[in-house]
């Protein structure tokens, strides 16, 4: 028998969705044994170059009253600030600077989105290396208003008197360039863009002072003036892009090792480096991966291939900014001894402590296996559409008396009668392909329909917008599959080849997505798995088919961004208008992969619910 006639087999075809279903299990478990100490690795600086933690410091001491006397200044100014509070905020940082000897830059910037303007200016300085030639360059950097939207004092200060303090040294051989942005969002991003020429003036104006490649990115995020516990080290960039690894794991090692600090990732402010503490903290780094957004100033950097964390002071304890300072610096020697960008450490990575991590080769598998699932399905149900139809195998087995004869005779002349599961199929050359496909592309494009709309919209109008939506939402599959049934008189073979193609763009969407954002893969795998088993349900089994809509009705995106509103404690209009401002500020194209790839599968699966029923007369 050839393998074609084997796959073709009715035994074969029952076996497939017990292979998706494998796949579908294999890959979770493979996800929740990564925190084992089998499947997880230390970590370890692969660049050998950066020395971490092999310098003495020597910040502190007079510069501990220079930070406080430039603390005092930025606190004043902060509670001073009017409706242009930024405008004077640059003016003041820039006089500053001046006063070092260091060339100052100002930019402006003004974005619109979702009915809202975000606005503002930014200033930086740039230190010249005195042992450079201007190709390279390092970022120290401090929001205004942080991610909390709280005014960065001690941060904005501490990047003052480190200005002040590392002018001093002749060592540098990259030129430090100092920034202060005036919000945590929009600033950053245009000023890396203007860095880049790939801003769009005249809403984001151009630098008018430049240097080098930039290297590598440190944000401090130090609000208050009271002394902190730990340091939180967040590194998660737009689009689940990630910086090397060899950044985090030598401020780790600086700051644990070097100046005792305790530091945290991912929110976990208590770490017992156990198999619970370790899953929580990769599906916590899974989720940020996932919603794409900017988790703080560095994440702007990552897209333009700079390598950048934010360091925030978190708690009440005895450190001080002395110890920060310290912890700065010392960053910054290290990675002043880069010989070329880095590159020898992991760029795909899932951290589940400050130094226990899984690598790509290793998590890989987990969201490949959910997104071959889909394949495998949309594979047997090709194969089965070529299958003669239920009606002409039932019409051949209802011919009793002929069925019998024929029976006899082979029993009389000695040969073995060969199974149902064994006979060759007789198979159908032409399938109905040109209607089942054009549907499938409609429906796709028919995503674009909420991604502008919820892209575009007036921030005052997302709440009443998206219950409108899911409203709609809720009986489009119906509606879509009653328009469709009459339309064009579908047959089941049609809906069967539906499945099919929808599955199989399912599963390269996702395949690929796997490779560039893990965790999106992950989790639009794991949702629209059930759509995997989806089956045409007669009229009498009403009660199944009701089920299966129910089951699909909580697994839409629309539930999903109420899951985000939850998780992250925000209203829904937030959430919208969070992500109407990453798509046009940031270029996130999170939403791209919800309304263009994971909606129309689920819509499809909704209209073959409906669609059973309609082509069973």
């Amino acid at each position: 028998m050839s393998i074609l006639t084997s796959l073709r087999s009715t035994r074969i075809l029952k076996f497939l969705p017990l292979v998706s279903a494998l796949c579908i299990l294999v890959g979770i478990t493979w996800l929740l044994l990564l925190p084992l100490d089998d499947y997880s690795r230390r970590t370890y600086i692969s660049e050998n170059a950066l020395l971490p933690g092999q310098v003495h410091t020597y910040f502190g001491g007079s510069e501990q009253d220079v930070f406080r006397a430039y603390r005092h200044e930025v606190t004043a100014l902060g509670k001073n600030a009017s409706a242009d509070g930024s405008g004077v905020m640059a003016e003041k940082i820039r006089g500053i600077f001046e006063a070092f000897g260091l060339k100052v830059g100002k930019q402006k910037f003004e974005y619109t989105t979702a009915g809202g303007v975000y606005a503002g200016e930014n200033v930086y300085a740039v230190l010249q290396a005195p042992r450079g030639d201007a190709t390279e360059a390092l970022v120290l950097c401090a929001a205004w208003i942080n991610t909390e939207g709280e005014l960065n004092e001690s941060g904005v200060a501490l990047v003052l008197a480190l200005a002040r303090y590392l002018k001093r040294w002749s060592l540098w051989s990259k030129d430090i360039i100092f920034l202060i942005t005036s919000d945590s969002r929009a600033g950053p991003q245009a000023w890396v863009d203007a860095y880049h020429d790939l801003h769009t003036p005249p809403a984001v104006t151009s630098l008018p002072l430049k240097s080098g490649a930039i290297q590598g990115v440190v944000v401090v995020d130090y609000p208050t003036s009271r002394g902190f516990e730990s340091l939180h080290i967040v590194y998660d960039g737009i689009n689940g892009q990630l910086p090397n690894l060899d950044l985090i794991n030598t401020a780790v090692r600086i700051a644990s090792g070097q100046m005792g600090i305790r530091t945290t990732l991912q929110e976990m402010w208590s770490h017992d480096n156990e198999y619970k503490d370790r899953l929580r903290t990769m599906l916590r780094g899974m989720v940020n991966q996932g919603l794409g957004h900017a988790s703080g100033p560095h994440s702007s950097f990552i897209p333009y291939h700079i390598d950048a964390i934010t360091l925030q002071a978190y708690g009440d304890g005895w450190h001080d900014e002395v110890t920060l300072g310290r912890t700065v610096e010392s960053l910054f020697r290290s990675l002043n001894n880069l010989l070329e960008h880095f590159h020898q450490s992991f760029f795909f990575y899932l951290l589940m402590a400050e130094r226990r991590f899984v690598s790509i080769g290793t998590y890989l598998p987990s969201a490949m296996l959910i997104a071959v699932n889909f394949t495998i399905a949309a594979i047997g149900l090709w194969l089965k559409s070529g299958r003669l139809n239920d009606k002409e195998d039932e019409d051949n087995k209802s011919n009793d008396g002929k069925g019998s004869e024929e029976k006899e005779g082979l029993l009389k002349s000695g040969e073995k009668a060969p199974s149902a599961d064994e006979q060759p199929d007789l198979v159908s050359e032409e399938r109905p392909l040109l209607l089942s496909m054009a549907f499938v592309v409609a429906i796709h494009f028919l995503g674009f329909i909420p991604l502008y709309l919820f892209n575009n919209l007036d921030e005052k109008n997302f709440t009443r917008a998206f219950y409108v939506f899911t409203l709609l939402n809720i009986a489009l599959p119906s509606v879509l599959c009653a328009i469709f049934t009459k339309s064009f008189a579908p047959t089941s073979l049609h809906f069967t080849l539906i499945k099919c193609f929808s599955l199989l763009l399912l599963g390269m969407f996702l395949s690929a997505l796997a490779t560039l954002n893990f965790s999106l893969s992950f989790l639009i795998g794991v949702f629209a798995s059930p759509i995997t088993f989806i089956n045409p349900t007669p009229k009498r089994k009403w009660t199944v088919g009701a089920a299966w809509m129910a089951l699909l009705q909580g697994l839409t995106p629309t539930t999903a961004l109420v899951g985000v509103a939850l998780y992250w404690g925000e209203p829904l209009s937030e959430i919208l208008k969070e992500a109407a401002f990453g798509w046009r500020v940031w270029g996130m194209w999170t939403q791209v992969v919800v309304w263009c790839v994971w909606w129309p599968a689920w819509i499809i699966a909704g209209v073959l619910v409906a669609g059973s029923w309609a082509v069973e007369a």
